[in-house]
């Protein structure tokens, strides 16, 4: 336990890591994605994946995080067999659940996209997708398994082999059924059977990725029983709790994380119901999953990107809140909190910056045919970056204190204010933009109700100047050189050129205004991955 306290940041890092990378593998996906089936169908695929998405929560979205709070509490305990108990109790429920969810997608998938979603074009990518809920289940534990024993290597690995094979399956499948449809299309003399075939085929890859992710998993399961059996064997703990015991807790503690994630991204699933609904009473139906298309295949794509740092801090730091709850080391809980508060801002704050400064040349670097929408949409949006990382990681610090009901009270006041915000911006005439700016507001509300609750159960106060303001205003100089470097080298050198230059340009910019303004010290660079790189080149340049 002493070793995975001090490595939770090394951990989180590299399911971070992991997490960009299979974020970078998505957009890779959706650049021949875009090509083959357009905005409209990315659009009718969005629409599918926003229901998968939610099955998704339902099913086992919470199943990681809780599997890995019990099993890291009974381990810390050394009660082996109850961990080992915890974890088959798990893979039942992810069964159950996942074949109902499953069950749903593939016998009311046309209610669901045509009266729910009001897109009836997405059914048959739903359908396709349906059996990726089971699959992914069942990966859920097996990931929330490992996380508990301290280890996020088979989750990083795993996540990382889905994706590829993700890209594969997606590309491949929108490439043919697109051309399908578009014969169906000729036959009944409609456009949209291209893209909504094209969507289905598109929908193959979740199902392929999660299969290759699964029997990867299976097979490191395999390799870890047997040092596992060894310490049940080897346990002196005289009690193990029973099968009923297990699966109580395991229901208690998936619950309120089900509930929290829910209701945190239920507003995807009402966001475009809500914008669906106001522009068909508008009479602008014929645009609407054109510019949904956009919205999800190309601002949220990239803005996803830095948010998974947080998702994987806090697959990270959850399991060793619940450890050192359990032993009321409460002093070692509020340094993991500002450790891990401090990191995520070092990437998150640039990262944000980063994506405005450069929105115009990365989309069009990523992405073909219309991109001055996509392009506004990160020049507001972007800042959420920051806020639904703050978020994201408050969520499993509270859930990692075992205050597992006040996220989910906390979302649920946040979601509210979204959706009445959102129907008034939507009306007076804002369009899809309105969407960004709802959801902004959502996470900029969570960080706040988050942040004081934290302080009110842990005495918990944030360090705000090197966490916040320091990062910031370094960002700030780096945006401003890269901005003036953008502006030289697109007219010289392509988008790609652009790109990469800048960003190797900002991340030196960046790091260098961070030591000089004393944003981080030699102790904190020795503790960051890649950090004695930074510092060994800091004191080269006489910068530290």
């Amino acid at each position: 336990m002493k070793k995975r306290k001090s490595n939770f940041i090394m951990q989180g890092s590299i399911l971070a890591a992991a997490g960009i990378l299979s974020r970078i593998i998505g957009i890779a996906r959706r650049f021949p994605m875009e090509r083959i089936i357009g905005d409209k169908g990315n659009g009718y695929y969005s629409a599918a994946y926003e229901v998968y998405a939610m099955m998704l929560i339902i099913s086992c979205y919470s199943l990681p995080l809780a599997v890995s709070k019990v099993v890291s509490s009974k381990m810390s305990k050394k009660q082996y067999k109850s961990a080992e108990r915890a974890f088959r109790c798990a893979m039942i429920f992810a069964i159950v659940a996942g074949g109902l969810t499953f069950f749903v997608c593939e016998m009311f998938g046309d209610f669901l996209a045509s009266d729910v979603m009001l897109e009836p074009m997405s059914a048959m990518a739903l359908k396709v997708l349906g059996p990726a809920l089971l699959i992914v289940s069942v990966m859920g534990v097996l990931r929330g398994y490992f996380q508990g024993l301290g280890t996020m290597v088979p989750t990083a690995v795993s996540q990382i082999l889905e994706q590829i094979f993700v890209l594969i399956g997606s590309v491949a499948g929108a490439y043919i059924l697109f051309d399908y449809g578009s014969m169906v299309g000729e036959l009944l003399h409609d456009e949209d059977y291209a893209p909504a075939y094209g969507a289905a085929g598109a929908s193959l890859g979740p199902v392929i990725g999660s299969v290759i992710g699964l029997i990867f998993l299976i097979l490191v399961y395999l390799l870890y029983r047997k040092g596992m059996r060894g310490q049940r064997i080897r346990e002196t703990v005289q009690k193990t709790d029973s099968y009923g015991q297990i699966f109580r807790l395991i229901l208690l503690t998936i619950l309120p994380v089900l509930l929290s994630t829910t209701v945190y991204n239920l507003s995807n699933v009402l966001d475009i119901r809500i914008y669906n609904s106001v522009m068909i009473q508008k009479g602008l139906e014929d645009v609407k999953a054109y510019n949904w298309g956009v919205y999800s295949g190309k601002y949220r794509v990239l803005v996803n990107v830095p948010i998974a740092l947080a998702n994987a801090m806090c697959s990270s730091i959850v399991p060793v809140l619940t450890g050192l709850m359990v032993k009321e080391e409460y002093s070692q809980v509020r340094e993991k909190i500002n450790q891990a508060m401090r990191f995520t801002m070092i990437v998150a704050i640039p990262s944000a910056v980063g994506l405005t400064v450069l929105a115009r040349p990365i989309v069009s670097m990523l992405f073909s045919g219309e991109i001055d929408m996509a392009v506004e949409m990160l020049h507001i949006g972007s800042v959420s970056v920051v806020f639904y990382t703050v978020s994201t990681l408050t969520n499993g610090v509270l859930q990692g204190i075992n205050r597992m009901k006040i996220p989910v009270r906390n979302a649920a006041v946040a979601l509210v204010i979204h959706i009445v915000f959102l129907y008034a911006a939507l009306e007076i005439g804002m369009g899809i933009n309105a969407v960004v700016y709802a959801n902004i507001l959502f996470a900029v509300l969570v960080c706040i109700f988050n942040a004081f609750a934290i302080r009110r159960y842990l005495r918990y106060r944030q360090e705000y100047v090197k966490t916040f303001v320091i990062p910031a205003i370094a960002a700030v100089i780096m945006g401003v050189v890269i901005g003036i470097a953008s502006m030289l080298l697109s007219k010289a050198a392509g988008n790609v050129v652009t790109v990469l230059l800048c960003i190797v340009l900002g991340v030196i910019v960046y790091f260098a205004a961070l030591i000089l303004l004393k944003g981080v010290s030699e102790y904190d660079l020795r503790k960051m991955p890649g950090g004695r790189t930074v510092l060994a080149l800091a004191k080269r340049f006489r910068l530290m």
